[in-house]
């Protein structure tokens, strides 16, 4: 590939015309994994095509940006792009997640607004095309419940760096002060953040939380401290000490599962007999074995025991629960459905 093309400095101008604070060199190799040579090789380019790059010092380091934004036509939109932004919009409604939905159309009204009548005519036929033929499989299992206000509330104190204070669960005298830290979006909405007297962060569900309101600042994250570190220690959602993980999936359900993504942090190890090993590291057992609990015989776990045991419980559990005779006559009357 020659990076010289016009396509891939343009993209680069973007994101040198989109950073308030600059780019370094490796920032701009690990944008597009290459050497820092090669990071190089491309800004002295960009720097050809646009004379208003500027250099900041940052200690010891040079950081890269373009003041003063590009061209409207360096910047204009592509059908796919639009396109993708209306795919985004459908998938989240059709999740139940409206608020974070209505974000993303107050956004492409925006662009459509800044669209000149020419622009719109051309990209309309591609954009109808693409969003007509795209469509999003029903996920079984539960949606997110969120109180758009409580989200609404939940942004504005990160923005202003403020407590939160909150009942929680249905106990009216369970009031907190949390110091939020971010939000984790899943089949429920969480605030991630420590309660008042605590260091370490707790999870608090969105739709367990009422009579919110704002107070004065919040203790900040440790430096080091990442929320998408935070959240990659679990298997879901739940805590836990993480534990390395080793599982076998027979010859057969190989092929599904090396398109599985059981953890970021995932190795897939090909057997000879066909077989696949997954090796991973996180916590949350309990989920891990219930969704485990889905592979069937098609899955081995090699360590821990612990979650081998844990599986065999709730299999066990299963087994008894189904063997019982339903506590409730069936009826073989089905015009109710």
């Amino acid at each position: 590939m020659r990076f010289e093309k016009a396509s891939v400095l343009i993209k680069l101008a973007r994101l040198l015309a989109g950073t308030a604070e600059g780019m370094t060199l490796d920032e701009i190799a690990a944008a597009y994994s290459v050497s820092r040579r090669t990071a190089e090789r491309l800004k002295a380019a960009v720097e050809v095509i646009f004379p208003q790059l500027e250099t900041l010092t940052d200690g010891h380091k040079s950081r890269f940006r373009i003041a003063g934004g590009l061209d409207r036509f360096l910047q204009a939109p592509t059908s796919d792009e639009l396109a993708e932004l209306s795919a985004a919009i459908k998938a989240l409604k059709q999740n139940n997640s409206s608020d974070r939905a209505a974000l993303l159309v107050s956004l492409g009204q925006k662009i459509e607004a800044a669209l000149r009548p020419a622009e719109k005519r051309k990209l309309a036929p591609d954009i109808d095309a693409l969003t007509t033929a795209t469509g999003y499989i029903t996920q079984v299992g539960p949606q997110p419940l969120v109180n758009p206000q409580i989200l609404e509330f939940v942004r504005t104190a990160l923005k202003g760096g403020n407590l939160l204070t909150f009942t929680y669960g249905n106990n009216a005298n369970s009031r907190r002060v949390v110091s939020p830290w971010g939000i984790l979006y899943g089949r429920a909405y969480y605030l991630v953040g420590p309660a008042e007297g605590k260091d370490l962060p707790a999870l608090w569900r969105f739709d367990k939380i009422y009579s919110l309101e704002i107070n004065g600042p919040a203790s900040l994250p440790p430096a080091e401290w990442s929320l998408s570190d935070f959240a990659a220690r679990s298997f879901g959602v739940f805590q836990e000490e993480p534990q390395h993980i080793t599982l076998r999936f027979t010859p057969e359900a190989a092929p599904d599962a090396s398109r599985f993504l059981f953890h970021h942090t995932q190795i897939l190890l090909p057997q000879p007999d066909g077989s696949l090993i997954v090796k991973f590291t996180a916590g949350s057992s309990l989920e891990m074995a219930n969704h485990l609990f889905t592979w069937g015989t098609a899955v081995e776990i090699l360590e821990p025991k612990s979650l081998r045991k844990e599986l065999c419980e709730i299999l066990a559990a299963a087994l008894s629960h189904h063997k019982k005779q339903p506590r409730y006559p069936t009826s073989t009357n089905h015009d109710h459905f």
